[in-house]
C-alpha cells in the first residue's frame, strides 16, 4: 500500500514543475564536455596512456625545450617530453606517433631552428635504413648519432682578428696561385698537357678527366664496400684493435714517427729524380690502361669458357668416385707383394744391365762394320757373274763355288788306299809354272812363291788372272774399300800377268 501511495504521489507532480532544470549543472556538464572535445582536438592523445618513446644523448641540449615539435622529412612525428643533464651531456627524451615509427639502430637526430634567427627548435630525425635493426620503445640513441646546431654567434667567435688575417691572406695566395702564370723554367717541370696554362685552367682541363676517374673512385668505394655483408664493419673493427695496439706501444710508436721523419726527409732530397719519376707516371698509367682493357676484352672468352666448364666441374665427382676403386687398385698392385717387389729386383739389376748396355756398344759397332763389309763387298763380289767366253756359266759366282765341291767329290771317290781326297799329279819335265807371292814366308819372313812343273805350256786361266792383286789395307775398314774387278782381260803368254 506504502508503495503504491508513492507512485501516485508523483503522479499528481503538476508539469510545470517537471521542466524546470537548474542551469548551473548543465553550465558545470557543457564544460566539461568541451573541455574533453578541445582536449582530444588539440592533443589527440589518450590521458594515462603514453606512446612509443625514445631518448638521445646530445653534446648541448640547451636550445631545445620541452614540447619542442620532431619531424621526419619535414612533418611532425612527435615532440620533446623532457630534458635531462647528465654529466656534460643532455639526454633528450622524445614520444613518438606511430606515423614515425619504426626507428631503427643507425637512426640520428639533430637539433635544427625553424627558422633563421628565430629561436625556436625543433628535433630533425632520420629514421634509419630498413636493413638496421628496429629500436623498441624506451631506446636512446648514443651521442655519435646526434648533432647539435652551431650558433653564429660561434661561427664569430672562431672567426678572430688573427683568423680573418690568415683567411684573407690564404684567399689571396690562393687566387694568385690560381692565375698567375708559370714561367719558362716552371714550365719544363710540369706535363706537357698543362705547359703555359695557370693553375684554374689546368683544374679546367682536369675536369674532362672526372668522368673516367669518378667512375674508377666508384668502383674503388664499391670494393672498399665488400662483397659480403659486415665487411667494412669487420674492416672498421680491425682497425680498432691495430689502433688500440697502437695505443699500447707509445714508445715504439714514437720512434715510428722519428724514423718516419727521416724517411721523409730521404725521400725530399731525391725530389729530382721523384719529379722525373712523376713525369714518367703518365706513359706508364697509359699503358697500364692498355694492359687492362685487353684484361677486360678477355674476360667475355674466359667467361664463356667458365660457363663451358661448368658441366664438366659438376660431373667431376661422379668421375672422381668412380676412379677411386681403379687407385685403390693401382696402390694395391704397386705394394710390395705385387710392382713394388718387382721394382726392387729391377734396382738391384738395373746398374748390372746398365754396364752391359755400355759394353755391348763397341760390339754393336764392329757388328755394324761387319754387316757393313757383307753389304758392300762381301754379298756384291758372290754376287758377281765371271765372264770366261764360251765357258761362261751365267751364274754368280757364289753359286759356281757349290757346284765345284759336287765335282771335287767325284774325283775324290775312295777307290783306292789313300782315302777319300783328290789327287793331283803333275808328272816330271815339260816347263816351270811359278805362282806368285804366297802367305807361306822363308827365312827371310817375305811370301815365297811356289814352283810346279807342267806337261804342256800354260795357255792361262780361265777366267783370266788379273795382272795384280788388289791392294790388301788391313787396317782401313772393309766397307770402304772399292769392290776388284773379277772379269779383266784374258792375259796371253806363258802366265798371267806376263
Amino acid at each position: 500500500m506504502s508503495r503504491l501511495r508513492w507512485w501516485r504521489r508523483h503522479d499528481e507532480i503538476p508539469v510545470s514543475e517537471l521542466g524546470r532544470t537548474n542551469p548551473v549543472r548543465f553550465a558545470v556538464v557543457l564544460l566539461v564536455l568541451l573541455a574533453i572535445a578541445l582536449y582530444f582536438g588539440f592533443t589527440k592523445h589518450i590521458p594515462f596512456k603514453h606512446g612509443y618513446r625514445l631518448n638521445a644523448v646530445f653534446a648541448s641540449a640547451v636550445n631545445i625545450k620541452g614540447k619542442s615539435p620532431v619531424r621526419i622529412a619535414g612533418v611532425n612525428v612527435g615532440k620533446v617530453t623532457s630534458i635531462k643533464r647528465h654529466g656534460d651531456t643532455g639526454v633528450v627524451s622524445m614520444e613518438i606517433e606511430s606515423r614515425g615509427l619504426p626507428i631503427h639502430s643507425d637512426a640520428t637526430a639533430k637539433i635544427r631552428p625553424r627558422i633563421f634567427l628565430e629561436g625556436n627548435w625543433f628535433v630533425d630525425l632520420q629514421p634509419g635504413s630498413a636493413s638496421a635493426p628496429t629500436l623498441s620503445s624506451g631506446a636512446t640513441l648514443p651521442i655519435t648519432q646526434t648533432a647539435d646546431p652551431v650558433q653564429l654567434d660561434q661561427v664569430l667567435d672562431a672567426l678572430n682578428t688573427d683568423t680573418r688575417a690568415n683567411l684573407q691572406n690564404f684567399l689571396i695566395g690562393y687566387g694568385d696561385g690560381l692565375t698567375r702564370k708559370p714561367n719558362a723554367a716552371e714550365d719544363l717541370e710540369q706535363d706537357p698537357d698543362v705547359r703555359g696554362i695557370n693553375a684554374a685552367q689546368a683544374i679546367n682541363k682536369a675536369y674532362a678527366r672526372g668522368p673516367s676517374s669518378l667512375r674508377g673512385s666508384a668502383v674503388i668505394n664499391t670494393a672498399i664496400g665488400g662483397t659480403e655483408a659486415h665487411d667494412l664493419s669487420k674492416l672498421v673493427a680491425s682497425i680498432g684493435k691495430v689502433t688500440s695496439a697502437l695505443n699500447v706501444h707509445e714508445q715504439q710508436l714514437g720512434e715510428l714517427i722519428v724514423n718516419f721523419n727521416t724517411f721523409f726527409a730521404e725521400f725530399a732530397a731525391q725530389s729530382t729524380p721523384l719529379r722525373t719519376t712523376v713525369a714518367e707516371l703518365p706513359s706508364s698509367l697509359l699503358a697500364i690502361d692498355r694492359g687492362l682493357a685487353s684484361l677486360d676484352a678477355s674476360f667475355p672468352p674466359t667467361r664463356a669458357f667458365a660457363h663451358d666448364i661448368l658441366p664438366g666441374v659438376r660431373t667431376t665427382p661422379a668421375t672422381v668416385a668412380a676412379t677411386v676403386p681403379w687407385i685403390e687398385q693401382v696402390r694395391a698392385s704397386l705394394g710390395p707383394a705385387e710392382l713394388g717387389g718387382v721394382a726392387k729386383g729391377l734396382v738391384a739389376a738395373t746398374p748390372s744391365l746398365a754396364r752391359l748396355t755400355s759394353e755391348q756398344v763397341p760390339f754393336y759397332q764392329q757388328t755394324d762394320r761387319f754387316n757393313k763389309c757383307l753389304t758392300n763387298v762381301l754379298i756384291p763380289g758372290g754376287n758377281a757373274k765371271l765372264q770366261d767366253g764360251s765357258s761362261t756359266s751365267g751364274v754368280e759366282a757364289y753359286k759356281e763355288f757349290w757346284y765345284a765341291l759336287p765335282g771335287l767329290a767325284g774325283i775324290g771317290q775312295g777307290f783306292d788306299g789313300n782315302g777319300a781326297f783328290a789327287h793331283f799329279l803333275l808328272g816330271a819335265g815339260g816347263p816351270s809354272i811359278r805362282s806368285g807371292v804366297t802367305q807361306i814366308q822363308g827365312k827371310s819372313g817375305k811370301g815365297l812363291h811356289l814352283l810346279a812343273h807342267a806337261s804342256l805350256p800354260p795357255l792361262g786361266t780361265r777366267p783370266a788372272f788379273p795382272s795384280s792383286e788388289p791392294p790388301y789395307k788391313p787396317l782401313v775398314p772393309c766397307y770402304t774399300q772399292t769392290l776388284p774387278n773379277f772379269n779383266g782381260p784374258q792375259s796371253s803368254g806363258p802366265a798371267d800377268g806376263g
